[in-house]
């Protein structure tokens, strides 16, 4: 035989396995995009956030994506998008509570350093760049340079497409204006925040304020609630040191006098003769232990709000100085204004404070209402704490709120008296309604808050900055305003909504709905579609 055959031979065998392997390889290239989930809330919780996510859906399999939408119960949504951060695509929303005028909170939304299971960074979006000028813009108190800095945010991170800001939503509430006056409405909580309780004035000889909402809080549990509502409802019967107020100016609240030593270094000191609903004087480790407690518990909620607190040192018996590891410019407005005063004498004895179930959770607070009662799905209701040092200037005995299945059972309950005011935007459909009843007030704030779709950059192919520039470009924003919302809202750019001018960008990159732009991005970045009109991954 000769010599040579033998190796001929095996580079025969050689080059068909490299062959087959070729073809094997270029079948599984074939292989489409894996289905897309998009998660939302369900019809009756929120009909604009289902019916947009249909849209979005229809407008993706135009393009070859498949996609399902999965509509949730609102609290198993908030637990895999937060706690779990099991999705694909979620669609939920910002609440642009006062608090948030300061755009700290938007923008740490998309720090890489937030993206940890139950923080609010979800999606799991990291640029270096970004976080470093998180860090600058955190710590310059020149408003100037730092609104340089935080316009610098929103431009950086827009061609990213690190989430879609679908719409600010305008704020369209009512209340029953021949039972009370003197109502606070505020931009982007409209009428249920934290005023008008303290302010709202009746005319009746009933005294009970009482609110519809479809939704109740995520918990009752301030080292676990994510949820506004939860938030919304705590703070009546939590103190903080500070208040923000109608006109979103810091106002000592349990605090007394608010110093700033230097830039790292605030002395405050607390009201005298302060107690909590037991009956129990507030003092100075109170307010120490409440906020290194969530710290020690890295409640993962509060971390942006507390990570540059060194520590906090009791100066005296209603005393305490925080010493910050650098300067925080949003230290007082955000900071003190956010972390609830706790017992030290109850929750000191809790090891896991996240872990309570929730007959196990304390509601004791010092705030200017005290828990009363809470049956879940149904009703809850606060009641006036006497001894508390606002309670001379309120004029209701309580406030309550009535937990409806849906929108349309808070409207007609608006239009038949059984509630004195909303809790939830009304519907586009029902507001002419309530402005055509004469015992109405209809009022409409802007939102500083937006509803979002945030894919998880975790997975492909939302890991590719292409094919989230493409979906992006193929969501008609637009229509979900002037469609679902009837106008009443505006198409989002950036985490900091236009309607906060002094922060918001106005000149980053915008993605128009474009279904061919989005075809041609896909495209030139190695994009193909299969037989079926399925797209495949380069």
């Amino acid at each position: 035989m000769n010599k040579s055959q033998p190796r001929r031979q095996a580079a025969r065998w050689l080059v068909a396995l490299v062959a087959a392997g070729l073809l094997w390889g270029a079948a599984q290239a074939q292989e489409p995009i894996p289905t897309i989930e998009i998660l939302t809330t369900t019809e009756s919780y929120d009909a604009i956030r289902y019916e947009g996510a249909f849209i979005i859906a229809d407008a993706w399999r135009e393009l070859g994506f498949d996609v399902v939408v999965r509509p949730q119960e609102f609290s198993t949504l908030l637990q895999r998008f937060y706690d779990e951060q099991d999705f694909d695509v979620t669609i939920l929303g910002w609440s642009g509570r006062v608090e948030r005028l300061d755009p700290q909170h938007f923008l740490a939304t998309l720090d890489s350093r937030q993206a940890g299971l139950g923080a609010n960074n979800p999606g799991g979006y990291a640029n270096p760049a970004y976080d470093a000028l998180f860090d600058l813009q955190s710590r310059e108190f020149d408003a100037d340079a730092r609104r340089a800095y935080v316009q610098q945010m929103q431009e950086l991170a827009a061609p990213d497409a690190p989430l879609v800001i679908l719409f600010h939503r305008d704020e369209v509430v009512a209340y029953n204006a021949t039972r009370w006056t003197d109502m606070v409405t505020m931009a982007g909580e409209g009428l249920y925040n934290e005023w008008t309780p303290l302010r709202a004035t009746p005319l009746t000889n009933d005294r009970v304020l009482t609110i519809g909402s479809p939704q109740e809080p995520d918990n009752v549990n301030p080292l676990a609630s994510t949820s506004v509502w939860g938030w919304k409802w705590m703070r009546m019967y939590y103190d903080k040191l500070v208040r923000l107020s109608p006109e979103v100016e810091p106002l000592p609240w349990a605090a007394e006098t608010i110093t700033a030593v230097d830039d790292v270094t605030i002395d405050v000191t607390l009201r005298a003769g302060m107690t909590f609903h037991d009956f129990t004087p507030v003092t100075a480790e109170d307010v120490k232990f409440s906020f290194e407690y969530p710290i020690a518990n890295d409640y993962a909620y509060f971390r942006p709000f507390l990570s540059r607190i060194g520590r906090v040192e009791v100066t005296g018996p209603l005393s305490v100085r925080f010493h910050l590891t650098e300067p925080v410019a949003s230290f007082i407005t955000v900071t003190l204004s956010q972390i609830p005063i706790l017992p030290m004498h109850i929750w000191s004895a809790i090891d896991n404070p996240a872990d309570l179930n929730p007959d196990e959770i304390p509601t004791i607070g010092s705030g200017p209402f005290q828990f009363d009662r809470y049956d879940r799905g149904e009703y809850m209701r606060l009641t006036v704490y006497p001894m508390h040092f606002a309670a001379d200037d309120i004029d209701i005995d309580a406030m309550e709120m009535i937990i409806f299945a849906d929108s349309e059972g808070v409207f007609t309950a608006m239009q038949t008296g059984q509630i004195d005011m909303t809790a939830w935007r009304m519907e586009p459909g029902q507001i002419p309604l309530a402005e055509a009843n004469a015992d109405l007030v209809v009022v409409g704030v802007p939102d500083f808050g937006y509803f979002h779709m945030t894919w998880n950059l975790r997975r492909a192919p939302f890991d590719d900055v292409a094919v989230r520039r493409a979906l992006t470009m193929a969501t008609d924003r637009q229509r979900m305003v002037d469609v679902l919302l009837d106008g009443r809202g505006e198409v989002g750019s950036s985490v900091v909504a236009p309607v906060n001018a002094f922060w918001h960008n106005p000149f980053i990159e915008r993605f128009d709905y474009d279904l061919e732009a989005a075809r041609a991005a896909l495209e030139a970045a190695g994009y193909t579609w299969n037989a079926d009109g399925r797209i495949v991954a380069p």
